[in-house]
């Protein structure tokens, strides 16, 4: 005997729910079995990446747990909630690791990690994401070049505000000739980011007694 059309419709549509519980618990599975490997393998390429601003031997806490959470701030480029990383010795805080955003990248959005000591120098800065063309904005890797560690050791007191901007725009920071625009996002970014610490130094650094 031939199906209704309404025991046809029945049947199908109880084919669909069948196969999207199936997949559903399937994914469900998937899940749970790699948010744990995932979770743990992005915490150690931070950390990776945390050593690269701060050397291994100058704090002794979980930095990566260490936090505080950072408005949105125009000198930081975050649009959204962040959170700043506090390296301490014996308790004692020694620095800090912020991200900051410039905006105006040759092709959009490069997005660093700065690491500021106590006392306002930079510890050192990478850059952890960027669009820029390859070959001119590559140079800003510091898996492709040691541009970026001009800044290692800069600060306001050491370097004028005039002072922060690259050579061809009268400033102290080389650049690569043909790419101006990137470092000059870059430079931008990184004293804009010095400008918040110490603005922002008595909470992100608060003295210990």
């Amino acid at each position: 005997m031939a199906e209704t059309p309404l025991k046809h419709a029945t049947k199908t549509a109880l084919t669909l729910v069948a196969f999207a519980f199936t997949f559903t618990l399937l994914m469900t599975v998937v899940y749970q079995v790699t948010k744990a490997p995932i979770e743990k393998s992005e915490a150690a390429a931070r950390i990776a990446l945390f050593q690269q601003v701060i050397p291994l031997n100058r704090y002794d806490n979980a930095v990566l747990e260490d936090t505080i959470s950072i408005n949105p701030s125009e000198l930081l480029g975050n649009k959204k909630a962040s959170m700043a990383h506090i390296a301490r010795m014996h308790d004692v805080p020694v620095a800090v690791i912020l991200e900051a955003v410039a905006h105006d990248g040759y092709s959009g959005d490069i997005k660093l990690l700065v690491a500021i000591n106590h006392d306002g120098s930079l510890s050192g800065v990478r850059v952890i994401k960027h669009s820029e063309t390859p070959g001119l904005g590559d140079y800003i890797d510091i898996a492709k070049s040691t541009w970026i560690k001009l800044f290692d050791g800069e600060s306001l007191l050491k370097t004028s505000d005039n002072n922060w901007a690259v050579t061809k725009d009268g400033g102290t920071f080389d650049y690569m000739a043909g790419a101006t625009i990137t470092p000059r996002a870059v430079v931008k970014a990184v004293h804009k980011a010095l400008q918040y610490f110490e603005e922002n130094k008595a909470t992100l650094l608060p003295p210990t007694t």
